[in-house]
């Protein structure tokens, strides 16, 4: 019934300013969490054969990618929905207010979002609160991480320790943002020199934290669809060099040429669905090759179709991740691609 009622539902929500909507859709997924309306109005889902990766198990190949759920506090409403694994984010060490609005825009004809949060986030602290206190959601949960705004480059590296530890008991794998476009000079940080000196920190923060816990928490990079053949190379070596547990391919993408039509082309920030498809298909593949199998990948941009699932697969992932479709399809897009 979700699934039938979601048409209705989107024409009331992209009625209203984007990021409105958003907070509206979230607190209404967690409201009828909350008093079992969610589980009642769910139709049961199809069985999916688990997938081990990383040492955990994943009910399903389908996650929902960061962005959605900035804080943690939906995650067992979004299990509801069918989401195999969930990662919550991007969250930094202090709370984080993010940039000016507007700075969330919908581009319908195109499928498409472009968006400038800058990493709006209420702390690393609050996040792991909300995570301890979900309930029924029995897949894997991510933490992306990222640095404060206001931390230089420089010492970009003590953000990302700082969450890391504190997220260690509660997370079950660890996302590096290194490639938003909406924190000035992050995607510094994918030069490869810079990206083997911090994963070697983490790393060696890990060998710690899992002496500490009793547990290994994987840490992966998530990487931007922006990146040259040689950028490619360069980081795969990194990752291989450094022992990196896996890899997010894409983030979003600061190239216009597909929506270059569209009044809010000229927007600044991150364009994420459709348009971002093959561009982030070809950095996945290339980084699927460099890696021959040793690195898995979680593939994410641009899927909104059972087809595009079976193409981020073929182009080298092992797990997907979906956003922006989900916003514009709703529920019976994480159905169809579950049951396929």
């Amino acid at each position: 019934m979700i699934d039938a009622a979601y048409p209705l539902a989107r024409k009331i929500l992209f009625s209203l300013d984007a990021e409105v909507a958003h907070h509206a859709s979230m607190a209404g997924l967690r409201f009828a969490e909350k008093t079992g309306l969610l589980e009642l109005l769910s139709k049961p889902f199809p069985e999916s054969e688990p997938i081990e990766l990383m040492g955990l198990k994943f009910p399903n190949r389908i996650g929902l990618a960061a962005g959605l759920d900035k804080e943690g506090n939906t995650i067992d409403a979004l299990g509801r929905l069918g989401f195999g694994f969930v990662e919550i984010g991007t969250i930094t060490p202090r709370p984080q207010a993010g940039n000016p609005k507007p700075r969330l825009f919908r581009l319908i004809p195109h499928e498409a979002i472009i968006n400038r949060m800058g990493f709006n986030n209420p702390g690393i602290d609050a996040g792991v609160e909300n995570v301890r206190a979900h309930k029924s959601f029995t897949g894997p949960i991510g933490f992306n991480i990222g640095k404060n705004k206001d931390t230089p480059n420089e010492n970009a590296a003590d953000d990302y320790l700082a969450c890391l530890e504190k997220a260690y008991p509660v997370a079950d794998y660890i996302a590096v943002n290194l490639s938003s476009p909406n924190t000035p000079g992050l995607r510094d940080l994918q030069a490869a020199d810079a990206t083997a000196r911090l994963l070697e920190l983490l790393k060696t923060s890990q060998e710690k934290l899992v002496a500490k816990h009793g547990k290994h928490v994987p840490i992966l990079f998530k990487v931007a669809p922006d990146l040259e053949p040689q950028q490619v190379t360069d980081l795969a070596k990194a990752f291989l060099d450094g022992g990196l547990d896996g890899l997010i391919a894409t983030n979003t993408t600061l190239d216009r040429e597909a929506v270059k039509d569209h009044p809010w082309a000229n927007e600044a920030g991150g364009l994420s669905g459709k348009p971002v498809f093959e561009k982030s298909n070809v950095v996945l593949s290339a980084f699927a090759s460099e890696f021959s199998g040793k690195i898995p990948i979680i593939g994410v941009g641009g899927i909104s179709s059972k087809a595009d699932a079976e193409a981020k697969f073929k182009a080298g992932a092992d797990l997907v991740q979906i956003y922006t479709a989900f916003v514009y399809q709703g529920p019976a897009l994480v159905r169809e691609l579950v049951a396929e």
